[in-house]
């Protein structure tokens, strides 16, 4: 049995903080750190004052596909790919970083947040997988969250397309 090193416990520490200072749900400290549960359940009550939430993790790609979620979404992914090929951290601090970025753009383009810390996770998990991937936009030359394998020669994003209805309500996360 090989002895804990002191130090790789305390990075573990200081990662699972913040990510429960993002808001990440109790699954995603379990899967990015190697802390025993015991001590992860401890740390989120002490850091937020409650418990964590129980329940599963969302598992639908098709959250990522309707309007507003996808251009939240690719907004993260964006920030984290740039990341991730300029960068030299690994993949949870590159998402750890993006979705403070993510948060940072949304508060000065005045809207909410619609993507959760854990939602960016398992957003990057799917494209990890080859469940989603990112298409170019025909129009803009942005990129965007599509599903893996769609047809996408004539792809255009919802911001160059929007859908009829798009802006008609004041709801959490409205691109005006």
């Amino acid at each position: 049995m090989s002895a804990r090193s002191l130090l790789k416990d305390n990075r573990q520490t200081l990662r699972a903080i913040s990510l429960i200072e993002l808001g990440a749900r109790l699954q995603v400290l379990q899967s990015e750190t190697d802390l025993p549960y015991e001590r992860l359940l401890k740390l989120y009550k002490e850091v937020t004052g409650k418990s964590p939430s129980k329940g599963q993790l969302p598992f639908s790609t098709d959250w990522f596909m309707t309007w507003q979620p996808n251009i939240h979404a690719s907004l993260f992914y964006n920030l984290y790919e740039y990341l991730i090929k300029t960068s030299d951290i690994d993949d949870i601090e590159a998402i750890i970083r993006a979705y403070k970025l993510y948060v940072a753009e949304t508060q000065q383009a005045g809207i909410e947040p619609m993507l959760s810390v854990t939602r960016a996770w398992r957003l990057v998990k799917f494209v990890d997988a080859g469940m989603l991937c990112t298409t170019r936009c025909t129009r803009c030359k942005g990129s965007f969250v599509n599903h893996a394998y769609e047809l996408d020669q004539d792809f255009v994003c919802g911001l160059c397309r929007p859908p009829a209805r798009a802006g008609k309500a004041s709801r959490r996360g409205a691109i005006h």
